[in-house]
């Protein structure tokens, strides 16, 4: 069976959420990941507070180590994969998966990367929300209501679009989609409007800090969160990776692009089942394996045997 591995992103964090792997041979990961940030982060992943875990930088570096741990685990039981994607931070995870960036070089990255959003946020106050139910048009059109202020952030899946901006363009933006008919607007618990030109400052820095991450050239394709295409190269990454931040995440297309693929199977590597529950919207006709602790490895594997004896 072709497999597609996809990462999740923010918002997937949870106390515990690494305990799990506590006692894996995939944990020297996280011991890697200390040595090149300089700090201790196993804490984080095992049994840091709620209230720690809403910051974006230990939420962003909680979600990163977890699918890093159980992907370190898992890749000898997800044999020649097709294609990696990630929603969001999960595209970081899907490059140091795919080999375009060194464990170390990813890690730090990621640090950097959320410190960076986050020094944005402040500077542009921002709010996103889930428009459940909506179309892309209904969001887009909603999105107008308040052209400088409020845009499309992410097109999840079918009936579940996230737009973002400054409070008050948010706060105009789910008046409108109301008025189209759209059924229920969600607050996301986020720190910023994310994936928007508010996060344009976040992307000139990153910009900067990527002449000095090597970024190496892929056997297994990457599929992009901003055009849904599948790359093999690695210079290409250092624009994708600095415009990431202020542009949408269109991980509907990103999921049709993985079917195009050839693959039959996606499996969902990190805490949680999002990406699951988003796929099963879009891309029903695929399975859908998550790989979230040690246990979950075994199905995999029977799930991969059934597989090819079929």
């Amino acid at each position: 069976m072709a497999r597609a591995v996809v990462f999740p992103g923010q918002g997937t964090q949870a106390p515990g959420m690494a305990a799990p792997w506590r006692d894996h041979p995939a944990w020297a990961v996280v011991e890697r990941a200390e040595k090149a940030l300089g700090e201790p982060l196993a804490d984080l992943i095992v049994d840091a507070p709620p209230e720690r875990l809403a910051r974006t930088r230990e939420a962003q570096l909680a979600v990163l180590l977890t699918s890093l741990v159980a992907w370190e685990a898992a890749h000898d039981v997800v044999d020649a994969p097709v294609a990696f994607a990630g929603h969001s931070l999960g595209q970081v995870t899907a490059l140091i998966a795919a080999g375009a960036i060194p464990l170390e070089d990813g890690v730090r990255f990621a640090a950097r990367r959320a410190e960076l959003t986050q020094a944005a946020a402040d500077r542009h106050p921002g709010r996103m929300a889930a428009l459940l139910g909506a179309t892309p048009e209904q969001a887009a059109e909603a999105c107008q209501a308040a052209p400088d202020e409020c845009w499309v952030a992410n097109d999840n899946a079918p009936g579940q679009v996230v737009i973002a901006g400054t409070p008050a363009g948010v706060e105009a933006g789910v008046a409108r989609a109301k008025q189209l008919g759209v059924r229920r607007a969600t607050p996301l618990n986020v720190g910023g409007a994310f994936h928007t030109p508010l996060m344009r400052d976040a992307s000139d820095e990153l910009a900067r800090e990527l002449r000095d991450v090597e970024l190496r050239d892929t056997t297994v394709p990457v599929v992009s969160n901003d055009d849904a295409c599948a790359y093999t190269d690695g210079a290409g990454w250092r624009a994708r990776l600095a415009a990431h931040v202020s542009v949408p995440v269109r991980w509907r297309e990103v999921q049709l692009t993985l079917a195009s693929l050839h693959a039959e199977q996606l499996v969902e590597v990190g805490h949680g089942s999002m990406l699951a529950a988003l796929a099963k919207r879009t891309v029903p006709d695929l399975a859908v394996v998550n790989i979230a602790a040690p246990t979950d490895l075994d199905a995999s594997h029977d799930s991969r045997t059934r597989s090819e004896e079929d």
